[in-house]
């Protein structure tokens, strides 16, 4: 029989045929245009309006309100279902799947920007003071010792890199590379050469965190860019713009001409969740041009700042949501992106993040960096359903016609039987 006479064809058989996991898969829906090509991600996306605008972020494109920072934020949109991956989900249930190194069910992509590594005497006694009034002797306690020197507790990589490996994680750090006078500015990069060298040396990514107008200026981007890699004698691929800063879709456009190979900042600051409806890597659509970019998103989902000073939650609070978002990129068999500052790598927040460690090794979670994600991903990290279908059909051929699939269903239904 041949594959080209056939319009669409739902096959039943990956019902419950058991993943590598242990789990069954969703149907599997095989979509193919009349004459035999392959429905793209792209192609099957725009089949439902509502979600090709969701995953564009067309609402962005002209005329849109931003904050102080020039943001678009979550509370002038119109997408209000955030916590409900809508794009990754229409992909899933036509029977795209990813296949992780190890099978892990899902990723946990760990990031940390690093705005600052010193902090002023003055705002360290402020801290002792606050929690005196909180009658919190331990974390005042803990502070104390930090009086003596500026880097302390910002320049807290090593101890980072350790708490991560003690989980079989890794991560990225995005580093600033201003320059004396610019905007944003707060250290100099060259002051942490041996810091980097060391998280590369121990398998650790660093990536360029854009200042203060990188994500619109091509010149700063690319001034930015080289000064980083002067620092680390080594190319720069990875990208995350301060305060989240982001302009759909001419940011990406910038990020692809200077040459990166994926940007991590498309997440909203003011609340955590699925800004474009996707919990999987991407490669984003220039609506203005027609064009599937070259560059990939790894999308932001939640970050340290938006539960506990935008969203202003408590710990308890935080954490429910949280562990709300891991629960529903593990059923998508996603990748879910945290941006912990190293700034927040102590007290309850350390906790809190140790919290999210332990939660990813007990549900077996890969745990990496934005520089592993993309590798895999370029390798073929989200996988069509012909794929599915090849690998777990019993005979040569993936597609049945209508005439020829009873037979196969009846055959699935005996061995169920038996």
């Amino acid at each position: 029989m041949s594959s080209r006479k056939l319009t669409m064809v739902l096959s039943e058989v990956g019902n419950d045929i058991p993943t590598r996991l242990g789990k069954s898969r969703p149907t599997l829906t095989c979509c193919k245009y009349a004459g035999g090509s392959r429905l793209q991600r792209i192609d099957l996306l725009k089949q439902n309006n509502e979600i090709w605008e969701l995953f564009t972020r067309k609402e962005e494109y002209d005329g849109c309100s931003h904050d102080c920072h020039d943001r678009f934020p979550y509370y002038r949109s119109r997408h209000r279902d955030i916590f409900v991956p809508r794009a990754s989900e229409m992909l899933i249930e036509k029977g795209y799947y990813c296949e992780y190194p190890e099978a892990q069910p899902f990723s946990i992509c760990l990031t940390h920007d690093i705005d600052t590594v010193y902090r002023s005497l003055h705002s360290k006694v402020y801290e002792i003071m606050c929690a005196l009034k909180r009658r919190d002797l331990a974390q005042a306690g803990c502070i104390v010792p930090q009086l003596c020197s500026k880097k302390r507790p910002e320049w807290n990589f090593n101890e980072i890199v350790d708490l991560e490996e003690s989980y079989g994680a890794c991560s990225s750090f995005y580093f600033l590379a201003l320059e004396g006078g610019d905007r944003g500015y707060a250290y100099a990069i060259e002051d942490l050469e041996r810091e980097m060298c060391m998280l590369q040396d121990r398998g650790w990514e660093i990536g360029l965190h854009g200042g203060d107008e990188a994500y619109r200026d091509p010149g700063r981007l690319q001034r930015e860019k080289r000064h980083l890699e002067k620092v680390l004698n080594r190319t720069v691929n990875g990208y995350r713009n301060h305060f989240l800063k982001f302009r759909v879709p001419d940011t990406w456009e910038l990020l692809e001409r200077a040459g990166f190979r994926y940007d991590t900042t498309l997440g909203y600051p003011d609340c955590v969740g699925f800004r474009n409806g996707m919990c999987h890597p991407f490669q984003p659509f220039n609506v203005n041009t027609s064009r599937k970019m070259e560059i990939l998103e790894i999308p932001l989902t939640i970050m340290d700042q938006t539960l506990f000073s935008y969203m202003r939650l408590n710990m308890e609070q935080a954490w429910t949501q949280t562990k709300r978002l891991l629960e529903t990129v593990e059923r998508h068999n996603g990748v879910i992106t945290i941006l912990w500052h190293n700034t927040y790598m102590t007290g309850a927040s350390l906790r809190f993040y140790r919290k999210i460690l332990k939660y990813g090794r007990e549900r077996g979670a890969w745990m990496t960096s934005c520089k592993e994600i993309e590798t895999w991903w370029q390798e073929g990290g989200m996988r069509p359903p012909h794929e599915a279908l090849r690998r777990r059909s019993p005979t040569p051929s993936t597609y049945l016609s209508p005439n020829d699939s009873q037979p196969a269903l009846q055959a699935v239904s005996s061995s169920r039987e038996a």
